[in-house]
């Protein structure tokens, strides 16, 4: 029996102009919702549970698939756009006006586009392991393995233990321990079609081809505060770009974990949930 109360969060469905979207909605409604977006080739079965627990012990949780994904309909995106407008779409399905915004790594980045785009809609933002685009001064060339991996056709556990967390004995504990706790949802996830993964690696193609100059442009436009967040041994995100990112926005606050990695946020769930909580109350 599992011990995680989003293992047994049922599936919600709201429509909207483009998409039944499927969600899952977790902790004490009321308030702001925190309203969850994820990274590449993932569905709501990838988010750690034990950090949804965590996050939804005093927050009304929301995790979702976005247009064409996983379990919701539609055609699947394939720029930065279309996702926040995706994402958009269904914060409004849901009658929302006012929500936080945590996106990890490519949904971190989308959230960056929901609050530029729809300011009035987002509250407070929570970046982890984000890139905000273009190729940050000072950040290491990426390793062709990283891309080589991300890309295969089939991304195994293993894959995802080598992307998300540190080649350390205690880092690839860490991993497995993720891949564990995901496994009840695991069972039975759809997966990403062909067609949205492709969408997603276009969107990342895009992202890395933005002029440094825009980018800096578009984080000064941030008006809404910012808990950036990273693993100082990300080998996706550099932690440097977290870093330069939050020198760059008006009201920003960077944490880093010096252990882990791209995963930062599933090794450390319960002090990155208290983080959040902290940011959030202010």
């Amino acid at each position: 029996m599992s011990i995680y109360l989003s293992d047994t969060a049922e599936n919600l469905i709201v429509n909207g102009p483009s998409a039944a979207f499927t969600y899952r909605r977790l902790g004490p409604q009321g308030g702001i919702p925190l309203v969850l977006l994820n990274r590449v080739r993932a569905t709501i079965d990838s988010w750690d549970p034990e950090l949804l627990d965590h996050l939804a012990a005093d927050h009304d949780v929301i995790v979702f698939d976005n247009v064409g994904i996983g379990y919701t309909t539609g055609e699947p995106r394939d720029s930065l756009d279309g996702f926040a407008e995706g994402a958009i779409e269904f914060i409004e399905a849901l009658g929302l006006t006012l929500v936080n915004l945590l996106g990890w790594t490519l949904g971190g980045t989308v959230a960056q586009r929901v609050a530029l785009r729809r300011p009035e809609l987002v509250r407070k933002l929570v970046l982890a392991s984000s890139n905000p685009g273009g190729q940050t001064p000072g950040a290491p060339a990426p390793n062709p393995k990283i891309f080589a991996t991300m890309t295969k056709p089939e991304v195994t556990g293993e894959d995802l233990v080598y992307l998300f967390f540190p080649e350390t004995d205690a880092g690839r504990t860490a991993g497995h321990e993720y891949l564990a706790r995901i496994a009840a949802r695991s069972a039975t996830d759809p997966g990403v079609s062909e067609a949205s993964g492709k969408g997603h690696l276009t969107a990342i193609g895009e992202n890395a081809a933005i002029p440094f100059d825009q980018v800096l442009t578009d984080l000064r436009k941030i008006e809404q505060p910012v808990l950036y967040a990273t693993g100082l041994h990300d080998a996706m995100t550099p932690a440097v770009v977290s870093y330069t990112a939050a020198e760059n926005t008006g009201s920003a606050t960077l944490i880093g974990y010096s252990d882990a990695g791209h995963a930062f946020l599933f090794q450390h769930a319960e002090a990155f949930a208290v983080q959040v909580a902290t940011f959030l109350e202010d």
